[in-house]
């Protein structure tokens, strides 16, 4: 059954969620009235997982999700996980539900879905991780950029750095650094076997690179 998220809890992996149909109740002259049903608590929020590895991202209030609801009671399981005995009899009961956050009404679905490569991407589709299949190349796109934090990077290809944005520079690195092969700059080498011009005895600086 299609549901609400009124809050989410990060630490219990749960939310609670109001149900977005409504239930029927008859008044004693017969009078149908549709109501809201009561609130769903403690609900389990299904994040993709598997292997040591788990997708997460935020669940906010408002977001619309997929309530399936357990045969039997699961209150046990939900406690202590592995194998357990129902704690309850109840068979079908509201609460059993599980919360699959992703799916979406008219009202608010996303555009700009893309039918050729898989995303990883905000809402508005301004900032996204694409996989090509096609293309056989990953692209990233983050407007405000990407902090990589970790001891190490290692690139087993070249780097190209385009500046496209016109910035006044275009690489920094604070700390040493250390090139094993030819280094230039401006069609210039300026490695350990570069020249100058305009060598000369004394005090005075030399010429240009070579």
């Amino acid at each position: 059954m299609p549901g609400i998220i009124q809050s989410f809890n990060a630490g219990a992996v749960t939310a609670t969620v109001q149900l977005a149909i409504k239930g029927i109740v008859h008044a004693p002259d017969g009078a149908a009235q549709f109501v809201n049903l009561p609130l769903l608590v403690d609900v389990p929020v299904h994040f993709p997982r598997g292997g040591g590895c788990t997708l997460t991202f935020p669940v906010a209030k408002g977001d619309e999700c997929l309530v399936v609801f357990a045969a039997r009671c699961i209150d046990g399981w939900w406690q202590s996980g592995g194998v357990q005995a129902p704690m309850d009899p109840r068979i079908h009961d509201l609460s059993d539900g599980f919360a699959f956050v992703g799916f979406f009404s008219q009202a608010t679905k996303i555009s700009g879905i893309s039918t050729s490569t898989a995303q990883l991407r905000s809402n508005d589709g301004s900032t996204y991780v694409e996989v090509d299949p096609a293309g056989k190349v990953v692209n990233c796109v983050a407007p405000n950029g990407m902090t990589l934090t970790t001891p190490s990077v290692t690139v087993t290809g070249t780097i190209a750095i385009q500046n496209a944005g016109g910035a006044s520079t275009a690489c920094a690195i604070n700390g040493k650094t250390q090139f094993t092969g030819q280094v230039f700059a401006n069609g210039h080498r300026i490695d350990e076997t570069h020249t100058h011009n305009g060598v000369q005895p004394g005090s005075g600086n030399t010429g240009a690179v070579n």
